[in-house]
This record gives C-alpha cells, sequence and structure tokens, in this order.
C-alpha cells in the first residue's frame, strides 16, 4: 500500500526503538503512570493529563504525542508489555481502525 504523504505515514508508524538514555528517561517519567492505574481507564485518564495517547498499532500498545501525534514508545518499552497489563486490567475492548491493523480502547 503506497501512503498518500508523510503525516499519514506517521499516523500508521510503530515507534523507533529508544537509545538506552532515551528509554531511561521515559521509563522514570511513563511508568509510575501505568504502576498507579487500577483500570485501563485510569491509565488512559493519566496519560491524557500528561499530554499523550494510547493507542493499539500491529497488536502492540503504542503511546503517543499528544502535540504532534507522533509514536513515543511501546508499552514493552517501558516494561509493561500489553500481556501484563491485560492480566492486571482485565481484557480490553478495542475499537478497530479502518486499516485493521491500529485500533483504540472503546
Amino acid at each position: 500500500m503506497h501512503l498518500a504523504n508523510n503525516s499519514e505515514a506517521a499516523s500508521h508508524a510503530l515507534p523507533p526503538r529508544l537509545d538506552c538514555e532515551t528509554a531511561a528517561l521515559v521509563r522514570g517519567f511513563l511508568r509510575p503512570i501505568f504502576e498507579r492505574a487500577q483500570t485501563w481507564a485510569d491509565l488512559v485518564a493519566a496519560l491524557s493529563a500528561r499530554g499523550y495517547d494510547l493507542v493499539f498499532r500491529e497488536g502492540r500498545l503504542v503511546i503517543l504525542s499528544h502535540d504532534d501525534g507522533r509514536p513515543l514508545c511501546t508499552g514493552r518499552d517501558l516494561g509493561e508489555p500489553l500481556a501484563d497489563l491485560a492480566a492486571r486490567f482485565g481484557r480490553l475492548q478495542l475499537k478497530t481502525g479502518r486499516d485493521g491493523r491500529s485500533g483504540w480502547i472503546a
């Protein structure tokens, strides 16, 4: 599939792998939000309050920046893989994007 422009490509992209230093900084900032959350709704609300969105792309939990919609990292990058979060919060309901490869919490 050919994407029309870079912004469309970015809207479906997975985040690049984080280098060690960046990963440590991002974990230090975002991981406490994940640790304090009791439900999927808590997690989404807390991330939103900090300027981030939670979406799913190609089976991965992805954190996006509100400002530009760019993917920052995955849950696994934070040490919070989707399987662990699903075990903690329960199964979540997703709305699937038209492309069939992306989605968001219903």
